[in-house]
């Protein structure tokens, strides 16, 4: 009787736990899998990385970070599509200058329901939905409009 109690109750844990894993897509068209971190689950920094591609601009995870050419500066042309497959960095406040990052360079645009997108010499900072881990550099570019940051706050075009 005790293990039937035991079994019940897991089966509901394990089913949850197998749907964690299932994102449905390959993040490059859309899907979510590297979303940007919560507000307020730890204090969001941009950094410098050493990649292929040379030192980029990464956040406190060591999460790519990427440039819209069609951005303006200090202005986000991302819309909510646009934003489903790059999320922006953002949060409450701007993010702060970690590793090797110029703090001169770092600041924040403003985004709706009072967020702010940080940017780094005047260019506003996205994830992509296709990077799946810490290092990773999919979106570099892509549609010939997105592209990493270095540490000098200019975009780096060349590919790995």
């Amino acid at each position: 009787m005790r293990v039937r109690i035991a079994a019940a109750a897991a089966v509901p844990l394990l089913l949850a736990l197998s749907a964690c894993g299932a994102n449905g897509g390959d993040g490059r068209h859309g899907g979510k899998a590297a979303a940007a971190p919560a507000r307020g689950e730890q204090s969001m920094s941009v950094q410098v990385v050493k990649t292929d591609l040379g030192p980029i601009l990464a956040d406190q995870s060591g999460r790519t970070l990427y440039a819209f050419t069609k951005d303006k500066a200090d202005a986000s042309t991302c819309d909510a599509k646009c934003i489903a497959v790059w999320p922006a960095l953002s949060g409450r406040q701007r993010a702060g200058a970690g590793p090797g990052a110029d703090r001169n360079l770092v600041s924040g645009v403003g985004r709706t329901r009072g967020t702010v997108q940080t940017a780094y010499n005047h260019w506003p900072l996205y994830y992509y939905a296709g990077d799946a881990a810490a290092g990773d550099t999919n979106g570099q570019g892509l549609d010939g409009q997105w592209f990493v940051l270095g540490a000098d706050g200019k975009l780096v075009k060349r590919t790995a």
